[in-house]
């Protein structure tokens, strides 16, 4: 059995709380993470999701760093028409949440994954879909849908933030933990209890968020690689990649999106 560790979390919870208020302050991250929900929230109803064109994906792309430089391409070939489709299922279809992600993981052309090279690239691009899908669960409702992210938990690589709060070995090569919504939900109500006993009872959702991407930066930091590539790396501070993965960072002029397919 699974159990997670209070102190682990602790650590990780002075970390980030030392972050902010070394840098923009607690209200800042909170702030962040609140506009990205009204945005994809905004997007994603049903009177505006109607009319979603291409431009509004690759809006939505920009706030999604582990699919932003993978999807858009592909979401051109599908065309606005199925694009909805497949978002309006995702969203609004009373499947549970996992088969949701996935039947929009199926949807998007994707080449054939034929040979060891093919078969990488099929992995990433689909694991770049289901981030994204995972994203616009969440922050289209975050009091329904956790964030399920692979930077959140891996099965298939024993990796991600919720190891970070684990009580397994570090030397443990597999962990024996499935990703699925219910997986998710009990790592988030656990962290929700930490959180209120710390007097915390406002944002809950969005403090899960930053533990869990605390936790993860950490982790990267500590490590001479990371499954997030050099893009991550380029953002220097614990600050920059904490907001980097978490799609909260400043704007800019120039599009994050790439349009060229992608995979690196």
């Amino acid at each position: 059995m699974i159990t997670f560790d209070e102190q682990r979390l602790e650590r990780h919870f002075a970390a980030f709380v030392s972050l902010a208020e070394a840098g923009p302050g607690l209200t800042a991250y909170v702030e962040g993470l609140e506009a990205k929900h009204r945005r994809i929230a905004r997007a994603l109803d049903a009177s505006q999701l109607a009319g979603l064109g291409l431009d509004d994906a690759r809006a939505l792309l920009e706030t999604a760093f582990t699919a932003r430089r993978k999807l858009y391409p592909f979401f051109e070939q599908m065309g606005a028409a199925a694009l909805r489709g497949a978002l309006a299922a995702l969203v609004q279809g009373s499947a549970p949440a996992d088969v949701r992600i996935a039947a929009f993981c199926a949807a998007p052309p994707f080449p054939a994954a034929e040979g060891r090279e093919a078969r990488m690239r099929s992995r990433k691009l689909r694991g770049a879909a289901q981030d994204f899908a995972a994203e616009l669960l969440h922050f289209g409702d975050p009091q329904a849908h956790p964030l399920m992210t692979r930077w959140v938990w891996d099965a298939n690589t024993s990796s991600g933030a919720l190891r970070e709060l684990m009580n397994v070995p570090e030397s443990a090569a597999r962990i024996a933990l499935e990703a699925t919504p219910e997986t998710h939900a009990a790592a988030r109500d656990w962290i929700v209890a930490r959180v209120s006993a710390q007097g915390i009872y406002r944002d809950q959702h969005w403090w899960t968020d930053l533990l869990l991407a605390m936790a993860y930066v950490e982790y990267f930091r500590a490590m001479t690689g990371g499954t997030l590539g050099s893009d991550f790396m380029r953002a220097s501070t614990p600050d920059e990649q904490l907001r980097k993965l978490l799609g909260i960072e400043p704007g800019r002029e120039r599009s994050r999106v790439k349009c060229a397919a992608s995979v690196h």
